[in-house]
């Protein structure tokens, strides 16, 4: 049976970052388990870290995937779909990697920047889109 979705660039992103996301809810967990907090950080930086990086993936991967679904359904290009994608991917790959590593640094702004210009693009299309000037 072949794959078939009205937003097959979309779909695969929705799937590839949902899979990345589980070993951050999993390294949360560990280390609550191994210190026996189970709420808040307490104190611990190690799960402030975990926690915080873990959040931040949550709170803007949602809304960027939304805007990409909406961007594919309004009819954006391909490659502005899978070059947004491919942003948001390496954005919070490069976040992660960084807040867990050092907490600061080059690749926690450059992640935040490649997970800001999906969240702006794709919106952007949509309404240069409704108001005539994209198509």
């Amino acid at each position: 049976m072949a794959f078939v979705s009205t937003l097959p660039i979309t779909v695969l992103f929705v799937a590839i970052l949902a899979l990345v996301q589980i070993p951050m809810t999993v390294a949360v967990g560990i280390r609550r388990a191994r210190t026996g907090i189970q709420f808040l950080d307490g104190g611990d930086q190690v799960l402030l870290k975990r926690s915080r990086a873990h959040a931040n993936f949550t709170e803007t991967v949602p809304m960027a995937l939304l805007a990409m679904a909406a961007a594919e359904l309004s009819g954006a290009p391909d490659l502005l779909l899978w070059i947004g994608g491919g942003a948001l991917l390496l954005g919070r790959l490069l976040h992660y990697g960084t807040l867990i590593t050092t907490g600061f640094g080059r690749g926690r702004e450059a992640g935040m920047i490649l997970t800001l210009l999906p969240m702006l693009v794709f919106p952007g299309y949509i309404l240069l889109r409704a108001a005539g000037v994209a198509s």
